[in-house]
């Protein structure tokens, strides 16, 4: 027998956006003044009372391993959420606490996946569903979705896709990577699609409080009894009250796929963090005002680095409605040279521009959307403003 990596993990695609944020940060250890536009975190710091939670839960002795699913404070705690903001009613049995919502999405399709089961992911799409997928012995299928119709996949792309193997459905609204929002129509024919054909929704609502103009999220779970039974809801605090690093996600679906999320979990990684889940449940359960003024702040800033970008020719992109990224269509650039190198791809574009601008940006090829690089807002408006006169520099110098 040769000792060998197995098959599978050689297969696996490291994340691109975590490299080049690492590869960002190096460089700004070594003294280069980069600007970063690949991380996917708020940059503001965790509300005040929510660190201070933190630190009651070490005082109260909070050290000890906790149900494997969760502590009945946090599942409360998320019920009480899902029903005052979705009108969506579980019971804490049919919700599990994971090490992050990435997490939570790695233990669903461990338990939905058989080998070779397909599921539909539309395109533009965040980088770790199709490795996930992979991971659980199922087949990603891709599902195009383009600028035009605003990212969001027509009615008949999704049907045509749809085979005896099709399992499940990825929804992401709002969206990572190009902050799309699926309006309730849109959302209504996906469910009833889904309820014909009997098919799984995993719906990641990990940006739900990040919506500008007035916009206000709707669950796929909300728009009746049968395609709540079919769906898992995938959230967590990472993203709404800035504690990417406390790692504290969750998931609300039938009581058979949450059971068997558990008994994965209980095998691979027991409970989450026991102070940061204490930390979480006041999260969710206090005022949430403090999450207004970062929205605020996001959508500030969208408004400004989507002016820049549709400023610079040969740039272009369409203004999100929710999260904080914005995909650049790098279309009309390609083919061009920077100091002899061809501009052939996004790669090559986000390579040339890190290395001669010092500006990081995230290749569409990343999200299955070459011809595209993604850019993250959740940076200070210091920082786009000079990131961006850096990459109209860019453009300028191409021949």
């Amino acid at each position: 027998m040769l000792l060998t990596v197995s098959n599978r993990c050689q297969h696996i695609a490291p994340s691109l956006t975590l490299s080049i944020d690492a590869t960002a940060k190096a460089m700004k250890a070594a003294g280069e003044d980069v600007i970063g536009f690949g991380a996917g975190e708020p940059d503001f710091a965790t509300p005040q009372h929510i660190v201070d939670a933190g630190k009651e839960a070490l005082d109260l002795g909070m050290t000890r391993y906790t149900p494997s699913s969760g502590t009945m404070e946090l599942r409360k705690a998320i019920c009480g959420k899902l029903e005052r903001d979705n009108n969506l009613t579980y019971d804490p049995s049919e919700v599990i606490v994971s090490s992050g919502a990435k997490h939570s999405l790695f233990n669903i399709f461990q338990a939905i996946l058989d080998p070779g089961d397909e599921v539909l992911i539309p395109t533009p799409c965040w980088v770790s569903y199709p490795e996930m997928v992979r991971m659980a012995g199922g087949v990603p299928v891709f599902v195009p979705a383009y600028e035009e119709e605003a990212f969001v996949p027509a009615y008949e792309e999704i049907a045509a896709h749809i085979t005896r193997r099709t399992k499940a459905f990825v929804l992401t609204s709002p969206s990572n990577p190009c902050g799309c929002v699926w309006s309730r129509g849109q959302l209504q024919a996906l469910a009833d699609l889904c309820v014909a054909k009997k098919l799984f929704v995993v719906s990641d609502e990990i940006y739900e409080k990040l919506l500008y103009d007035g916009r206000v999220h709707v669950s796929i779970a909300q728009l009746g009894d049968q395609i709540k039974k079919q769906t898992i809801v995938v959230n967590g605090v990472s993203k709404a009250f800035a504690m990417t690093g406390w790692r504290i996600g969750y998931a609300a679906g039938p009581k058979e796929v949450i059971s068997a999320m558990g008994a994965f979990q209980s095998q691979a990684t027991s409970n989450a963090n026991a102070m940061a889940q204490h930390a979480a449940a006041v999260a969710l359960n206090s005022d949430q005002n403090c999450i207004c003024a970062m929205v605020q702040e996001f959508e500030r800033r969208r408004d400004a680095i989507c002016s820049r970008i549709n400023a610079i020719p040969g740039l272009s992109c369409r203004k999100p409605e929710g999260a904080f990224y914005v995909m650049m269509n790098i279309h009309h650039i390609l083919g061009r040279r920077y100091d002899r190198k061809p501009i052939t791809d996004s790669m090559t574009f986000a390579d040339v521009l890190l290395k001669n601008k010092k500006v990081a940006v995230v290749p569409g090829a990343a999200f299955e959307a070459e011809g595209y690089c993604r850019l993250s807002y959740a940076t200070s408006m210091d920082n786009i403003q000079r990131g961006l006169d850096r990459i109209a520099e860019f453009v300028g110098e191409l021949r």
